[in-house]
């Protein structure tokens, strides 16, 4: 009788394999605190970038550019081609609290609107470059053979051509107005992806031959669905480093053609142009050239701070971001 109490009681190990009753807290992943579940790609790279206070810091001052680019316009007293025949080179303060110009028109008008100019032509640059240099690269090293000759031939063409040189010529014979600023994207992008496109072209060679791809292959999938499907996909984080990086690659290349006269033309402006009109009275005049100057520099190095944060958290061999 006493060993059967005993085993009622639960202490009897002959009783320690049953299963518990129903309603009882049973298993382990029941008990999981919600920081203790598996993180997607997304999150953990999202948890690197914020940890990078660098790229942080970029990200905060880019945005406040942006939404100085958006809604500048709509605040300024002045638009950037109104004349105020009162206040011809006036210092910063009163009406026009950065100054004005030789022309007089008033500077604050003027920087927001270079600004964002500089921002279009450098977003429009980096998407499209990056889109050709993904195509070219994934396909020549997909294809191999004939294609991949070809794209090779005329990437080096391109590098050893005086890029500078012929966009200035074409400028030149665009003429002013709005339509010169799409040549501009246009030009600076086909001469800008030939070494993403390499770099793209060395990693396709490593993915095409990966199971995934091989399966889509023999199951009869178009080459270009697996391209874009499969092969571009499993690059994108270089991808998205490489459009960052290009970001401020375009501003420099917009603003170094608009500061000697071929690159964004009258009557429109980019921070080139009105760096090109300060520069020629940066002594007397150092307001025309501070404006502009500063806030490029602020726009490049911001750009450079997120595109060294992505780096970091995409790579997950780097360190820099710290443990997710």
């Amino acid at each position: 009788m006493a060993s059967v109490q005993t085993g009622l009681g639960g202490a009897d190990p002959a009783f320690a394999g049953q299963v518990p009753p129903a309603g009882a807290n049973a298993g382990p992943e029941e008990d999981l605190e919600p920081g203790d579940k598996r993180l997607s790609r997304g999150r953990i790279v999202l948890r690197r970038f914020l940890r990078n206070k660098t790229a942080v810091v970029g990200l905060i001052g880019y945005g406040i550019l942006v939404l100085i680019a958006l809604i500048g316009p709509l605040v300024s007293p002045w638009g950037y081609q109104e004349i105020d025949q009162e206040a011809f080179l006036q210092p910063p303060g009163g009406d026009h609290p950065l100054g004005t110009t030789q022309a007089g028109r008033d500077l604050l008008a003027l920087t927001i609107e270079g600004l964002r100019k500089s921002m279009l032509i450098s977003i429009g640059v980096a998407l499209i470059q990056t889109f050709v240099a993904a195509c070219v690269g994934a396909f020549a090293a997909y294809f191999g053979g004939w294609l991949e000759r070809l794209s090779l031939w005329v990437i080096d063409l391109l590098l050893v051509v005086p890029s500078f040189l012929i966009i200035a010529i074409i400028m030149v014979g665009t003429g002013g107005g709005s339509g010169s600023v799409l040549v501009l994207i246009l030009l600076l992008s086909a001469f800008g992806w030939m070494l993403s496109a390499r770099v793209v072209r060395s990693m396709t060679m490593s993915v095409k031959n990966l199971e995934y791809v091989t399966a889509a292959r023999y199951m009869g999938v178009r080459a270009p669905t697996i391209i874009f499907r499969h092969v571009i996909p499993n690059i994108s984080s270089l991808l998205i480093i490489d459009a960052t990086l290009a970001v401020a690659a375009a501003v420099l290349g917009e603003t170094s053609l608009s500061f000697f006269g071929f690159g964004v033309q009258s009557p429109e402006t980019s921070l080139g142009t009105i760096l090109s009109e300060g520069q020629r009275n940066v002594a007397s005049y150092p307001w025309i050239f501070q404006s502009p100057a500063i806030v490029l520099v602020v726009m490049i190095l911001c750009v450079n701070f997120i595109g060294d944060g992505l780096r970091d958290a995409l790579d997950p061999s780097s360190k820099s971001g710290g443990h997710a």
